[in-house]
């Protein structure tokens, strides 16, 4: 399958079958491709919690407005961002170029970042966006199902998974084999509504 198809294959299934196993291998590709996905100056703020313990993703399905995907799709991936991944060790998201470059990058991280907790919030944001669109496409392209989800308590899932102060939960990404087909699409706006050229 190719790009083009999985874009356009790529539905959010809310029926998976609760028997299917991913296999480990399968799992270890889908999160190195998810990890190829691109942030602002390579800080690579997101982290991915793999829920597979049977009552914690039974714990987050009822803070999830019970929403069956969330306990029955053969894998719960929780996307979180690390909100002060640009001031961990920054020299190590640029330590493979030359010295030069990395004298420029790895101060333009934090005059960037510092201070500005709404810039850093918001790049976190869309790295996760960008990191779930990369594992639903793979995940088409493995021949899984996928469904991205907003729809929780972010709180209640940051309690129960331990997650340190300076990490939110950004969304989740359930795949795994589905049950049944999506519902036919809802309604696509024209190209001219949504494309604009130059100017509004």
């Amino acid at each position: 399958m190719n790009v083009s198809q999985a874009i356009k294959e790529r539905r959010s299934i809310k029926a998976f079958d609760p028997q299917h196993k991913m296999t480990e291998q399968e799992i270890s590709t889908l999160m190195s491709l998810a990890m190829l996905s691109p942030t602002a100056f390579n800080i690579q703020n997101w982290r991915f919690v793999l829920v597979t313990d049977p009552v914690l993703r039974h714990q987050i399905r009822a803070v999830s407005w019970n929403q069956a995907q969330v306990q029955e799709a053969s894998l719960l991936i929780v996307l979180t961002a690390d909100l002060k991944a640009w001031a961990k060790k920054p020299e190590r998201y640029w330590q493979n170029v030359p010295k030069a470059v990395a004298d420029i990058l790895v101060p333009a991280i934090g005059h960037y970042y510092e201070n500005n907790e709404q810039v850093q919030r918001d790049e976190a944001m869309r790295s996760c966006g960008m990191a779930a669109m990369t594992i639903m496409l793979a995940a088409k392209e493995m021949g899984y199902d996928t469904c991205p989800m907003d729809g929780f308590d972010f709180d209640a899932v940051a309690k129960l998974l331990n997650l340190p102060a300076d990490h939110t939960p950004t969304m989740f990404v359930v795949v795994g084999k589905a049950l049944k087909d999506a519902q036919p699409r809802g309604g696509q706006l024209t190209m001219s509504e949504v494309v604009i050229n130059d100017k509004f």
